[in-house]
């Protein structure tokens, strides 16, 4: 696969996961050791038929783990009936997962089998690539995840200035001509168009969003059907892909179905800040990243804020004994110093 790189981060606490394609990172992938197997893309359970919603046209489905339950959408299952099922769709945004019934269950609410882990969801996404781990790792999915978090794209190339942003209902996109570009004429419109069509696919793939999209298109009067090839040649492969025409106000709208867990819902806090955990990931992240980098140190000290270090404390230990944890209150939160002894 030329053009294709993997890399893989196994940290303790959390392992990523990212593929770049012509050095831009396309997917990104996080599991965290606390996270619920059961509710992995993949994984295999025994539930139980907790409730019947007939408005829903589906049944709420116990695997065992609590609340959230699976949601299972059809009907021919009944009230308090064991299931075998599968996760389609991973939790988001306070909804359980999506599960597809694979058939009749018996016994207890269960695990049967996990879903893939990271380094098997990179051999599917690229077959024939090893993955690069170790500080190279770090750097690229560091990389992977400030791109998946942020506002967008502009690349003067092509005049194309790219703004991204999920609401609760849809992805809303508008791309707009880049500030100081000297392009201009039907033909460099419909460069930046194709161009931003295939920048949306790639950051929608990369941060693992899916439901509805709007694409608000550079200008006005488009052929429509060139615009939906455009379209599914930039989500080619994606599973429920489906393309509309484009309105009259030079809008495309398009779906892609749900898969994996939204990045931003993994890393971000309800108030779209870094979380505990995940800030105490980057300070073990980047105590690893010392520690592989500066291998004549006797010992590297990270010193943040205490319910960091308290959060951070048993991955720290992980490390081994040149890790070292030092709580710190005046340091403030999501920041940290670190210091070789």
């Amino acid at each position: 696969m030329s053009g294709v790189e993997v890399f893989l981060d196994d940290t303790p606490g959390e392992t990523r996961g990212a593929l770049f394609r012509n050095g831009r990172p396309e997917r990104l992938i996080i599991q965290r050791d606390d996270d619920v197997a059961a509710h992995r893309l993949g994984a295999r359970s025994v539930g139980r038929v907790a409730r019947i919603e007939p408005a829903l046209k589906g049944a709420f489905v116990d695997l065992g783990v609590g609340a959230p339950f699976g949601f299972l959408p059809g009907k021919g299952v009944n009230e308090g009936a064991r299931v075998q099922v599968e996760v389609t769709a991973e939790p988001r945004d306070g909804k359980g997962p999506a599960l597809r019934l694979t058939g009749p269950g018996d016994g207890e609410a269960r695990l049967l089998a996990a879903g893939p882990d990271v380094r098997a969801v990179l051999s599917g996404w690229a077959p024939s690539v090893e993955p690069v781990e170790g500080v190279d790792a770090i750097q690229a999915v560091r990389e992977a995840e400030e791109e998946a978090l942020g506002t967008g794209v502009v690349l003067e190339s092509v005049g194309l200035d790219l703004r991204i942003e999920r609401t609760r209902a849809m992805t809303v996109v508008d791309l707009d001509w880049a500030p100081a570009t000297h392009l201009h004429g039907a033909q460099a419109r419909a460069r930046a168009n194709d161009r931003g069509i295939a920048e949306t696919a790639r950051l929608i793939r990369l941060r693992s969003w899916g439901g509805l999209a709007s694409i608000d298109l550079i200008g006005t009067g488009f052929d429509g059907d060139r615009v939906a090839i455009s379209a599914r040649a930039a989500f080619e492969g994606e599973a429920g892909l489906v393309v509309g025409p484009v309105n009259r106000f030079g809008v495309l709208m398009l779906s892609r179905a749900w898969r994996r867990r939204p990045i931003d819902d993994i890393l971000l806090d309800g108030d779209g800040r870094r979380s505990l955990r995940t800030r105490a990931a980057d300070i073990v992240r980047a105590l690893r990243f010392a520690l592989l980098s500066e291998r004549g140190a006797s010992t590297i000290t990270a010193r943040c804020m205490s319910q960091e270090t308290e959060r951070a404390a048993p991955w720290v230990a992980a490390l081994g004994p040149r890790a070292r944890l030092v709580a710190d209150d005046g340091i403030a939160a999501g920041h940290f110093k670190l210091e070789e002894g």
